[in-house]
């Protein structure tokens, strides 16, 4: 049993990792500053940090400390966060809101918020060249997952496939590919990155792995139910972006009811692979899966 609700412990793990990013980030008022702003307005527009949180959560279901999982943690917030803001561009997205928030390009331009996703990116890899190295991994293999989670095979390829998957009637097989590469690579580097700063086992590892890319899928299905079903207000996005564009997605082939069920049993397949865990260890991390597939926004 967990001490902390899952809502405090969110909130402890959130405050942790924001203070760390303000202190890995430039200062706003470092020049040139239109930059420095720019990436600070995106990164502390808000949202629920489930990457990081994640991160921090995997180190400690690997008998780790969740501070010393914090710099994996600000580096993939920084990936992340640079993702949202190129794809929300009108070349990509074209959304006028984030979490609630003008997207970055309604806010500074388009110029400017290229700008600070690339800078998003670029720092990220500053940052994840500072963690210290275990028994078993070293930065040269932090580098290596991050690098190969951004790259053209996971994070960007995934996004090229839904940019090429609108208005065309995508497969079960293709939509899979499409959350494998936009959702679940960078939510699953965000597990392994926290075990590794544990010093996980191979074992262990290859649990969180599993563990991870079922909650990406999970985790994506329930993003395109959301879409269709709750409002603009609620998710802090534009509703019925999806919808609009004519995108593939696992609700629109299926049904909605039919993705729920897809959802749970992704799901329970990601808190099975938890079983190599004790019940006190996969305990966080069972609880943020059910929180993720039940949420309403």
């Amino acid at each position: 049993m967990c001490e902390l609700s899952l809502n405090d412990y969110i909130n402890e793990q959130c405050q942790l990792v924001d203070a760390a990013l303000d202190s890995l980030l430039p200062a706003e008022d470092e020049s040139p500053e239109t930059i420095h702003q720019a990436m600070r307005y995106s990164i502390f527009a808000g949202g629920k940090r489930m990457r990081p949180v994640l991160c921090l959560a995997a180190a400690e279901a690997c008998d780790g400390l969740a501070v010393n999982a914090l710099v994996p943690a600000c580096a993939v917030e920084m990936m992340h966060t640079y993702s949202l803001i190129h794809d929300d561009l009108p070349a990509m997205d074209n959304d006028d809101l984030r979490r609630g928030k003008p997207t970055s390009h309604k806010v500074y331009g388009e110029g400017i918020a290229i700008l600070a996703g690339d800078a998003l990116l670029t720092e990220a890899f500053a940052v994840i060249a500072q963690v210290d190295d275990t028994e078993r991994y070293t930065v040269r293999d932090y580098v290596k997952e991050l690098a190969a989670t951004g790259g053209s095979k996971m994070l960007i390829g995934g996004q090229v496939l839904d940019l090429e998957g609108e208005k065309k009637g995508l497969t079960a097989p293709d939509i899979r590919a499409v959350y494998e590469g936009k959702t679940a690579a960078l939510l699953t580097a965000s597990l392994r990155l926290g075990a590794m700063s544990a010093n996980a086992t191979e074992a262990q590892l290859e649990a969180i792995t599993e563990f991870g890319y079922n909650l990406g899928l999970a985790f994506q299905i329930i993003d395109d139910i959301l879409d269709l079903t709750a409002s603009t207000e609620e998710l802090g996005k534009t509703a019925g972006k999806d919808l609009d564009a004519q995108k593939s997605t696992y609700p629109a082939l299926v049904g909605i009811e039919q993705a729920r069920i897809e959802a749970k049993l992704r799901t329970q397949a990601a808190m099975d692979a938890l079983q190599a865990f004790t019940p006190e260890k996969r305990a966080r991390l069972e609880e943020i899966a059910d929180y993720l597939l039940n949420r309403k926004y």
